[in-house]
C-alpha cells in the first residue's frame, strides 16, 4: 500500500454555481453561538449553517451535541447534494482558494492533508485539544459522512505550487462569493493531471508543514479514519478520501495573524493606584494621550481607570533560543503580570480572565471596561508565524488564545466525503 503524498487531491464538494455559491457559503461553525447562527440563517434556506449548525433547525435550547443535530446535519447536507445545491467533483481535484478583506489578500489551496503525516508530527501542532470539541467533529464527520469544515495549514513557500497556483487563477473561477464582514472567498478547479502531480510530489518533499487553525479538526479526522479502518476491515485499500483531511493551505509570508488581547474582571484585590506601582517593579509604565497600540514585541498597552499606558519590561524575559513559548508575548504578559500580579494561574480554567480578538480593535476593550464588566485590559503585539513555527518545532504548545487568524474561512466552500 503506497503512502499518500503530504497534499492529495480529494473528491470535493462544493456550490454548483456562483448564485449558488453566494446562497451556500457561511462562517466557520465555532465563530458563532447557536442564537448567532439562528439569527444569520433566517431566510436563507440554503445557508451551510444548516449543516455546521444544524441545531437551528431544531427547537431552541436543543443541546448542541445532541444526536438529533448530527442527524439533522446529515440531512440537511443529503438534500443540498440531492437538489443539485452542491455538486461532487467526477476525480480528484485540487483547487486554488483565495480571501480577500479590504487590501489583504492571501491565495492558496484546498488540499487532502495526510492523516498519516499529521499522526506522524509532520504535519505540526502547537495547541492543545479537548476532548469535548474534538467529540463534536468526530460525530459531525461520521454522521454528515464529509469533513465539512477545513483547518488551516501554513506552508513555507514552494515555488513549484506557487507556479501552479498563477498558472490556474489566469482561468474564470468556479465562484467568487462574499461572506460575512464583506470578505471575499474566490474558488478555481485545478483538473489538469500535470498539475495535480506537480503540488502532490512538490507537497511530498517538503519537511513540515503546520497547522495554523484547526486543531480539532485534524484531531478528529485522525479518529474518524482509525474508525473506518477498523470497521471496513479488509475493504480497506489507503487511498479512500477518509485517508486525508480537508484543509486550506496558505504559504505562511501570505497570512496574517491578528493580536489576542485580554480582559480581566478584576484586580485581584487591589487599588488601581497599588496595582499601577506593582506594575513598575517589572515595567516602565507611560501613560499615553490616545490608544496605547504596542507596536513591536514586548510592548503591552493596558486600559485602566478610563486611561491607556505604554508598558515595557525593565526585566530579562526569555529569548526564544531559551524557551519558544516563554519567549512569546503572551507568556510574558502571563508570567509578570496575569499570574503574578493577577493571581490567575491557568488560562484554560479561569472565569476571572477573557479574551479579545484583534480585529475588533482595541475600542472593544475600552468598551468592555467602561461598561463595568472588566476591571482592565492589556493589547499585545501579535503573535508572528516564525514563532508559530518554533513553537511547532519544538514539540511545544502555546498558551490559549495566542493567534487569531484573519480573514477566517468560509464553511461549504469545499467538503471532503468519507468515501
Amino acid at each position: 500500500m503506497a503512502k499518500l503524498p503530504l497534499f492529495s487531491p480529494i473528491y470535493g464538494i462544493r456550490p454548483a454555481s456562483p448564485a449558488k455559491a453566494q446562497e451556500i457559503i457561511a462562517p466557520p461553525y465555532d465563530v458563532l453561538d447557536s442564537e448567532e447562527a439562528r439569527e444569520l440563517a433566517k431566510g436563507k434556506p440554503n445557508s451551510f449553517l444548516h449543516v455546521s449548525k444544524a441545531e437551528i433547525d431544531l427547537p431552541p435550547g436543543t443541546d448542541v451535541h445532541d444526536e438529533k443535530v448530527y442527524l439533522k446535519a446529515a440531512e440537511n447536507f443529503e438534500r443540498m447534494l440531492k437538489d443539485g445545491l452542491l455538486v461532487r467533483e467526477a476525480k480528484p481535484c485540487f483547487y486554488v482558494y483565495r480571501l480577500k478583506m479590504g487590501e489583504h489578500v492571501q491565495t492558496g489551496l484546498m488540499v487532502g492533508a495526510c492523516v498519516d503525516d499529521y499522526d506522524a508530527g509532520r504535519i505540526r501542532k502547537h495547541e492543545f485539544t479537548r476532548p469535548v470539541k474534538e467529540d463534536d467533529r468526530v460525530n459531525q464527520i461520521k454522521y454528515v459522512k464529509a469533513q465539512t469544515g477545513p483547518g488551516i495549514i501554513a506552508f513555507k513557500p514552494i515555488p513549484e505550487v506557487d507556479a501552479v497556483i498563477k498558472k490556474n487563477v489566469k482561468k474564470a473561477p468556479l465562484f467568487s462569493a462574499t461572506g460575512p464582514g464583506g470578505v471575499v472567498h474566490t474558488l478555481w478547479l485545478i483538473d489538469d493531471e500535470a498539475d495535480i502531480k506537480a503540488i502532490a510530489d512538490a507537497s511530498e518533499r517538503q519537511k513540515t508543514v503546520y497547522i495554523a487553525d484547526g486543531h480539532h479538526r485534524s484531531a478528529a479526522a485522525s479518529r474518524v479514519k482509525k474508525f473506518m479502518v477498523e470497521t471496513r476491515g479488509a475493504a480497506h485499500k489507503g487511498d479512500e478520501p477518509y485517508n486525508v483531511y480537508l484543509a486550506a493551505a496558505f504559504p505562511v509570508n501570505e497570512m496574517k495573524i491578528w493580536d489576542y488581547n485580554r480582559v480581566v474582571k478584576d484586580l485581584n484585590g487591589l487599588t488601581p493606584e497599588r496595582f499601577l506601582a506593582e506594575l513598575k517593579e517589572s515595567f516602565s509604565v507611560s501613560e499615553t494621550k490616545g490608544q496605547a497600540k504596542p507596536a513591536a514585541r514586548r510592548e503591552f498597552g493596558l486600559y485602566l481607570g478610563g486611561k491607556w499606558y505604554l508598558l515595557k519590561p525593565v526585566v530579562k524575559t526569555p529569548t526564544r533560543e531559551e524557551d519558544p513559548v516563554k519567549a512569546l508575548d503572551v507568556s510574558v504578559l502571563s508570567d509578570l503580570v496575569l499570574d503574578r500580579l493577577l493571581g490567575i494561574k491557568d488560562l484554560r480554567k479561569s472565569d476571572r480572565v477573557d479574551f479579545v480578538g484583534g480585529i475588533r480593535g482595541l475600542g472593544e476593550l475600552e468598551k468592555r471596561v467602561n461598561s463595568g464588566e472588566m476591571a482592565a485590559a492589556f493589547a499585545l503585539f501579535a503573535t508572528s508565524l516564525d514563532e508559530l513555527i518554533s513553537v511547532a518545532d519544538d514539540n511545544q504548545v502555546m498558551p490559549p488564545k495566542s493567534t487569531w487568524f484573519e480573514p477566517k474561512l468560509a464553511d461549504g466552500v469545499v467538503s471532503n466525503p468519507l468515501l
